[in-house]
């Protein structure tokens, strides 16, 4: 799949960053510009859902880091990842064990409401 799509949507004050397709050098940016605007509304929390991502590389786990770095004390942040494509990848470079990692949306979701 050519391309990468991100939607934006709020659930609460909770926005949800979703992505599809290949998260790679290419495609990176949208996602990182896509957080950007979420964050300047200034959410409670942030979750990136990338269960429609078929490919996570490096500059797409830069981009997590980064937002990570960014949301701070004041905003919860977390993403959503499951299977090899993006989950493992994110266990085997560390990342997940500095970032809150869900199976699911929901998952994260009842986790920032509790």
């Amino acid at each position: 799949m050519d391309g990468q799509l991100c939607t934006e949507k709020w659930i609460d004050r909770v926005a949800v960053v979703a992505a599809s397709g290949d998260l790679d050098m290419l495609t990176a940016p949208q996602l990182r510009d896509a957080i950007e605007a979420v964050l300047v509304k200034d959410p409670e929390g942030l979750i990136v859902d990338l269960t429609e991502v078929a490919f996570l590389g490096s500059a797409g786990m830069q981009v997590l880091m980064e937002a990570h770095n960014q949301t701070g004390d004041a905003t919860r942040f977390a993403v959503v990842a499951d299977g090899p494509a993006t989950s493992r990848p994110l266990k085997i470079t560390g990342i997940a064990d500095l970032i809150s990692l869900f199976a699911t949306l929901d998952d994260a979701l009842q986790n920032f409401a509790a």
